[in-house]
């Protein structure tokens, strides 16, 4: 059975979620007035920083698309850097090298995946008439 104080915390909780999903969403629906998708999509490489775009929306999600899948590759090279330090730093313990070694094939399946997913977005980009970059 709820109790009275349970009550009241939800009834404060449910308030202020509802206040702050309001002022949420009317700030992200100021954040990007005027042409729509393509110029949010401009906006977006812009805050992100990514440049090398011709300027259209299919340039501007290239570079995007790319600059996510270098950030994850770096992101999977360094989980395994920390598990190589793990797994000399186990001192024998089976199930820690265990661990490590399954981090080490996990974080390479990954980086193939991203691999894999750049040359994909390079050969559509190339058979759509784009170049790479």
């Amino acid at each position: 059975m709820i109790t009275a104080r349970t009550q009241r915390f939800l009834a404060r909780f449910g308030a202020s979620a509802v206040l702050w999903a309001g002022a949420t969403a009317s700030a992200c629906a100021q954040a990007f007035e005027g042409a729509g998708i393509s110029q949010g999509v401009n906006q977006a490489a812009s805050n992100l920083g990514v440049t090398g775009g011709s300027g259209d929306i299919r340039g501007t999600i290239e570079s995007i698309v790319t600059t996510v899948l270098s950030y994850m590759a770096l992101a999977a090279v360094v989980v395994i850097i920390i598990a190589g330090i793990r797994l000399v730093i186990s001192s024998g313990d089976d199930s820690a090298v265990e661990k490590a070694k399954k981090t080490i094939l996990y974080a390479i399946i990954g980086l193939i995946i991203i691999l894999l997913a750049n040359a994909i977005v390079s050969l559509v980009i190339t058979a759509g008439g784009g170049s790479t970059t």
